[in-house]
Formats: structure tokens, sequence, C-alpha cells
């Protein structure tokens, strides 16, 4: 087929196609522009700039957290120096050494109310003592020797009795309130070492959680002995009020030892 030839008018009406589609398409850009510029100051002022937002990733954390974090690191690293007592960690001490302690006190083992909650023995009661505390990573002479100076070596008197297996005055607040009960003795031995780990570490429990103060402890507020008393404790927080209530239980636990 012979291609035809376009003609001139042709040629000018195809130009006034293409002119007329130009000054569609600039006038659509126009009013787009116009639309973008229609952002208020206050819709602006909303909309940070990539700066802006950069500067935020980078902004530094709270000083006060941070100055709270180094005088806590600080008061450990003075608390190490001066060789104070973990809670936690590894610990050579033997069953057959607590059972010594308690002996040489000169007491009488509550055989008859014990034997009702599991621990017929100062033999027993001992085992149940260091299985529960290793089981959790705490130190058992540090929650025996705590035991016998909060009940005066199971002698008790004071606001709990000891038909509620309560060995650590656990809600014990003064004033005659009793605080909590267990069911038998390894539930009151695991809820005095739960508590105990929760004032020396973050860590999380190995055992099912019997302790219903647990979740009011600050965690890792003591992790040492002599810390649990809120006299002596940086923060000011601990288990007792009394002073030098964690220094006595350190000095207990120097006699089981034999030192």
């Amino acid at each position: 087929m012979k291609k035809r030839n376009v003609t001139k008018r042709e040629k000018e009406r195809i130009t006034l196609y293409i002119e007329a589609g130009l000054a569609v398409f600039l006038a659509a850009a126009l009013a787009f522009a116009g639309g973008a510029d229609a952002f208020t100051e206050r819709e602006r002022g909303q909309m940070p700039a990539a700066g802006e937002l950069l500067e935020k990733e980078k902004a530094p954390e709270d000083p006060a957290v941070d100055d709270e974090t180094a005088r806590q690191e600080e008061a450990v690293s003075s608390a190490e120096d001066q060789g104070q007592y973990p809670i936690m960690g590894e610990s050579n001490i033997t069953v057959q050494e607590m059972v010594n302690y308690f002996n040489d006190s000169g007491e009488t083992y509550p055989s008859e109310e014990l034997s009702e909650g599991g621990a017929d023995s100062i033999e027993t009661f001992c085992r149940i003592y260091y299985d529960e505390a290793s089981a959790e990573g705490v130190r058992p002479e540090v929650a025996f020797a705590q035991t016998m100076k909060e009940t005066g070596f199971l002698q008790y008197g004071g606001d709990a009795s000891i038909e509620q297996f309560n060995f650590a005055g656990l809600g014990t607040t003064g004033g005659g309130v009793p605080g909590n009960s267990y069911p038998d003795v390894r539930t009151g031995v695991r809820a005095q070492i739960q508590h105990l780990k929760a004032y020396a570490t973050t860590d999380a429990l190995e055992q099912e959680c019997v302790d219903d103060r647990y979740e009011y402890v600050k965690k890792g507020a003591a992790p040492y002995v002599e810390w649990l008393g809120q006299q002596e404790n940086p923060d000011g927080v601990g288990w007792a009020t009394g002073e030098n209530y964690g220094y006595d239980i350190v000095g207990m636990i120097q006699e089981m030892r034999g030192e």
C-alpha cells in the first residue's frame, strides 16, 4: 500500500492537540503545587524535618537514669571492695554444718510442730533449706541464718507462730500482725528464698512463685546480705528496719562456718 503524505492542515491540527495537552498538564501541575502550599503553619509544625527525626533518634537517655545507674554500680563496687557477703552464688556450706550450728545453740528442735509440715527432724529441716536455696541459686547459709535470727532458733515468740510455717517474718508488719501462712515447711522455706532472691537479683525465679509478696520487692536492690537492713542499704530499702540486720546475719554465717 502506498503511504499517504500528511497535509499541512493536518500537521497544524496535530500541533494544536499537543499544545492543548501540554496546557492541561501544566494547569494540573500548578493546581497540585498550590494545594501543597495550602498546609497551615500549624500542620507544618507537626511534621518534623528529617534532621529533627535523626536528632530524636540520637537523643541521649534521661540523665537522671544514667546517674542512678552509675550510683548503683559505684555502691556495688564499693561493697565488693569491702568484702561484703553476696546472697547469690555457689556455696561450700554443708547440711551437716547447718545441723551443727542449730545444735550448738542449745535450743530444742520443735519436731512435734514441724513434723506436721513435713520436717520431723533438724536434719530434714536443713536439707529442705539446702535444696530449696540451691534450686534458686541462693546461698543456703544465708537463708538458714536468717531463719535462726528471725525465729530465735525456731523458738518463735514474735507476731508469727510456728504453725504458720513462716520462717522469716514474711508479711509481719508489727503490732501483732501475724504475717503470711503456708501449707507446709517446704512451701514456707521456698517463699522465703524467693523473697531473698527478689532482693538479690533481677533474674527470674526457677520454680513457681509461692511468695505472694514477690512483686512488691525492688528487684536487685540488695545483692549483699549486709544490705538486707534498710538502714544500711544504699537505696533505703530492704527486708527489715532494724539496725545492722544484715550484718547480724553475716555474723551468724561466720559462726556457722567456724570463722
